[in-house]
């Protein structure tokens, strides 16, 4: 069972950043997929961003150029760098983990006000 624990949420103003953590805890393997997903009040939940083992990263068209996944694999930590965040990137942002997004983290709050 693996563990994943959010942490970097917060409230911003448009056009600034935060930086978003998740520490992954438990019985990963070396192929462990991890990714973040947002929900947004009275949306379903979307994909954000995923990065693989080898660093490969996937990004959704919204949070391109703007967003970036990266990975300490030595920590079992991924981390979600979000800059010229907007108005429409207030969501619960949850960090998601393994083939079929098995493991799902408690969510953090981003609000980012006009």
């Amino acid at each position: 069972q693996v563990q994943l624990v959010e942490s970097g949420g917060g409230l911003v103003q448009a056009g600034g950043s935060l930086r978003l953590s998740c520490a992954a805890s438990g019985r990963t393997s070396s192929e462990y997929r991890m990714g973040w997903f947002r929900q947004a009040p009275g949306k379903q939940r979307e994909f954000v961003a995923s990065i693989r083992w080898s660093s490969s990263t996937y990004y959704a068209d919204s949070v391109k150029g703007r967003f970036t996944i990266s990975r300490d694999n030595a920590k079992n930590t991924v981390y979600l760098q979000m800059n010229s965040l907007k108005p429409e990137d207030t969501a619960v942002y949850y960090c998601a983990g393994g083939r079929s997004w098995g493991d799902w983290g408690q969510g953090t709050q981003v609000t980012v006000s006009s």
